[in-house]
């Protein structure tokens, strides 16, 4: 059994991460998601305390029931990091080493492999800095998964940036944990 971090950030997306991590718990990891404040607007921390069967983690306020930080603890006990989904302000603050919310602080402390599945506006995803971000990202060694290429965005927009199936975000997971 893996232990997996699963980071939820503020898209609408982030209902697809109860899937995500109930399939990952059907395939016996266990899971501890960790969530942007603003996920919290799109998603409950209850529906996913439920499903993964662990505590959620919100803010570093939620941490004073142990002797070490439960940030450093998941990060070094993670086998695995998947953010699905990543919104654009949480891969700038990965790509440039900022860590406001516990999500980007297991990042920065974790040696485990990261996989990341963005989901944004078209236009957001296709954005100069946004690619200068993914590039960043790719080089320091996450792996990606999507966004898809082509699609109805919440926005009404259609084209890229939204979330890849969840189905595929955790075949990608089981490949990496293979490797």
């Amino acid at each position: 059994m893996s232990t997996i971090i699963l980071g939820i950030t503020g898209s609408i997306a982030a209902y697809k991460a109860a899937t995500i991590a109930s399939q990952l718990t059907k395939n016996g990891h266990d899971v501890h998601c960790v969530m942007t404040k603003s996920a919290t607007e799109f998603i409950t921390t209850l529906t996913l305390q439920v499903i993964s069967r662990n505590p959620v983690l919100v803010s570093l306020e939620d941490e004073k029931q142990a002797w070490k930080p439960g940030h450093i603890d998941l990060a070094d006990r993670a086998d695995l990091v998947i953010i699905a989904p990543a919104s654009a302000n949480t891969l700038g603050n990965l790509a440039n080493g900022l860590a406001p919310d516990p999500l980007c602080s297991i990042y920065l402390a974790t040696r485990a492999p990261v996989l990341i599945a963005p989901a944004m506006n078209g236009k957001m995803w296709q954005h100069s800095a946004t690619t200068r971000n993914v590039t960043r990202l790719k080089e320091d060694g996450c792996s990606f998964v999507g966004p898809e290429a082509e699609g109805m965005l919440a926005c009404g927009y259609s084209g890229p940036g939204r979330l890849i199936e969840e189905s595929l975000i955790v075949a990608k997971a089981e490949e990496i944990l293979a490797n």
